[in-house]
C-alpha cells in the first residue's frame, strides 16, 4: 500500500497540546462515561450487536441504555484499521489515510441549501441566494477539482429540485460528483434502501468489485450519535450496512458547546471522545477490520441566538484535542477547519477561516473538511469563496510543511553562502539560478487585482475554471451506468 501514488497533502510534526497524562484523563473519563451514564440507543440490532459482545444492556423507556466496557472498547480499536485508503477515479489523486502518518488533506464539505451568487457590477457586491440544485453540485465539483489545494470533495450543494425525490437523491449527488471530479467523493446516505446501487454505481466507476475494493473512489459520513450520548436508529442502522460493506465511512459527532455539549473544553472532549468511541465500536462490532475514521466536529454554542459557531477559539481547542485523541487510539482522524460564520465573503470571513486553518491542521489530522467555500456557518457554498480558500489554504499548507534543515544540505548551504560574499554585489539574486515552478517559493499573494481586491480576483478564476472542459466520466462507463443504475435523472448526466 505504501507503494501506491497518492495526493501529497503537507506531512506536519503534530503538535502537542495535550500533555500525556491529559490524554489518558480523558481518555479514562471517556471510558467511564461509556458504563455511567453509558449511551442511549434507538436502533434494535445496534443493541442486538452490543447484546452479543457483553455489553450491559437495560430498559430506557422508549429505548435501550448500553453500558460499554473499557474492555468492549479495546477490542473494537484492536480490529479498526489504522491505514485505510479512500479512491479516486483518477487513482493519483486517492488519499491514503494513515493514523501513524500525521499528512494533512483539506476538503469541501457540508451540504448546503444555498448557492450564493456575486455580483461585483455596480458601486457595491449584491449577493443572491439560489436554492442547490443538481446543476450547481456539477459546477461545484468541476470548480474542486480545478481547486489545486483541494484535496477531495465532500458534497457541498444540497440537490432539491422537482424529481429528486428520497428514493433517487442519493444515486444522484453521489453520480453529479463523480462524473465532474477525479478526486475522492463522500457524502451521507439519505436513504438505506439506496446504498446498493450507491455502491454499485462506486464499482462500475472504479471497473469492476475488486477495482472498488482496492480504490474505493467513494465513501460515505454518518452521524451515529446524536449528542449527548443517543445512538439514532436511521443512521445507526445505514453505519451497520456500510460496515458489512467493508465500505469506508466517517463516524461523526457533532456536538455544540453549552447546548448539546458542555463549553468546558476537558468536558467537551471527554464527551466526544466516548460518542465516537462508541461509534467505533459499533463499527467494528458490525464488520471487525472495516475502515472506519474518527469524525470529531466539535463546534461552540453563539449565546445571543444559539446557533453554532465556527470561528472561536474554543473551537480550536476542542479540534486540536480531538486530533490527538484519535491519533492516541490509532486511528485515521476527520476534523473540521475554514467555515465563515459571517454570510458574505469579506475580511471577517477571511479572519474567521484562517483562525481556524492556521491551527487545526497543525495537530496532524488526516482529513479536514468544510475547507472550501462555507459562509454562514454551513448553510451557503459560494464559489468565489472557495477560490479564495484554495489560494489561502496554498499558503496554509506552505506554513505547515516541515523545515528543510538536513544534513544532507549542509554543503549545498555553505557553498551557497561562500559564492556570495566572494561576489561583487553580495546579492543572491545575481549568481543563482531563479526559482522554477517545481521550487517552494512564494512569490505574490496569488489574488492580486489591479482593478480591486481578492473578491474580484477570485470570480475572473472562478469564470475562468468554469469555461474549462468537464473531467467527465467516459462515455462506455456513462453508458452501463444508465442501463444498469435505477433513478438517474436526466440532469444528472446530459
Amino acid at each position: 500500500m505504501s507503494e501506491l501514488k497518492q495526493r501529497e497533502g503537507v506531512l506536519v510534526r503534530p503538535e502537542q497540546r495535550l500533555s500525556r497524562a491529559q490524554v489518558e484523563l480523558i481518555d479514562g473519563v471517556s471510558r467511564e462515561l461509556l458504563e455511567d451514564p453509558g449511551i442511549l440507543c434507538y436502533n434494535r440490532r445496534a443493541v442486538e450487536l452490543f447484546d452479543r459482545a457483553g455489553a450491559r444492556i437495560e430498559d430506557a423507556g422508549d429505548c435501550k441504555r448500553i453500558r460499554i466496557s473499557s474492555e468492549l472498547v479495546d477490542r473494537a480499536l484492536a480490529s479498526a484499521p489504522s491505514r485505510i485508503v479512500l479512491g479516486a477515479r483518477d487513482p493519483e489523486q486517492r488519499l491514503i489515510l494513515d493514523a501513524d502518518e500525521p499528512r494533512v488533506r483539506f476538503g469541501s464539505g457540508s451540504e448546503t441549501n444555498f448557492w450564493l451568487d456575486v455580483n461585483l457590477e455596480g458601486e457595491a457586491p449584491r449577493f443572491r441566494r439560489i436554492p442547490g440544485n443538481i446543476e450547481l453540485l456539477r459546477q461545484a465539483a468541476h470548480l474542486c477539482d480545478n481547486l489545486e489545494n483541494l484535496d477531495f470533495f465532500i458534497r457541498c450543494v444540497n440537490i432539491q429540485e422537482e424529481g429528486v425525490t428520497a428514493e433517487n437523491k442519493d444515486v444522484n449527488k453521489f453520480l453529479a460528483s463523480l462524473n465532474n471530479i477525479g478526486k475522492h467523493v463522500q457524502a451521507g446516505l439519505t436513504s438505506l434502501p439506496a446504498l446498493d446501487q450507491v455502491m454499485r454505481l462506486g464499482q462500475i466507476v472504479a471497473g469492476g468489485e475488486q477495482a472498488f475494493a482496492e480504490n474505493p473512489v467513494l465513501s460515505f459520513i454518518t452521524c451515529v450519535i446524536k449528542s449527548p450520548f443517543q445512538m439514532v436508529d436511521d443512521t445507526a442502522e445505514t453505519m451497520i450496512e456500510i460496515a458489512r460493506r467493508r465500505v469506508p465511512v466517517v463516524i461523526s459527532s457533532c456536538p455544540m458547546g453549552g447546548a448539546t455539549g458542555p463549553f468546558d473544553e476537558f468536558g467537551m472532549v471527554a464527551q466526544i471522545n466516548a460518542e465516537l468511541l462508541a461509534g467505533v465500536t459499533l463499527n467494528q462490532l458490525a464488520c471487525a477490520g472495516a475502515p472506519v475514521l474518527y469524525g470529531a466536529v466539535p463546534v461552540r454554542t453563539r449565546l445571543d441566538n444559539l446557533n453554532d459557531l465556527y470561528g472561536a477559539p474554543e473551537f480550536v481547542h476542542y479540534n486540536l484535542d480531538c486530533a490527538q485523541m484519535a491519533r492516541h487510539y490509532r486511528l485515521p482522524c476527520y476534523s473540521t477547519a475554514g467555515v465563515g460564520d459571517t454570510a458574505e465573503p469579506g475580511i471577517q470571513a477571511t479572519a474567521e477561516k484562517l483562525t481556524t486553518l492556521l491551527t487545526v491542521p497543525r495537530n496532524g489530522a488526516q482529513y479536514i473538511h468544510y475547507a472550501f467555500g462555507l459562509l454562514d456557518r454551513t448553510n451557503v457554498f459560494c464559489p468565489e469563496q472557495a477560490v479564495m480558500d484554495d489560494a489561502h489554504i496554498g499558503i496554509v499548507k506552505r506554513i505547515l510543511r516541515d523545515s528543510p534543515v538536513t544534513p544532507a544540505r549542509r554543503d549545498s548551504v555553505v557553498s551557497m553562502i561562500r559564492e556570495v560574499m566572494d561576489s561583487p554585489h553580495k546579492t543572491y539574486i545575481y549568481n543563482l539560478p531563479l526559482p522554477t515552478e517545481d521550487d517552494q517559493v512564494y512569490v505574490r499573494y496569488p489574488l492580486e487585482h489591479e482593478d480591486g481586491g481578492a473578491l474580484r480576483a477570485a470570480q475572473e478564476r472562478l469564470r475562468e475554471i468554469m469555461e474549462r472542459p468537464r473531467n467527465q466520466l467516459p462515455k462506455e462507463i456513462v453508458g452501463r451506468l444508465r442501463q444498469e443504475i435505477s433513478g438517474i435523472l436526466p440532469e444528472t448526466l446530459d
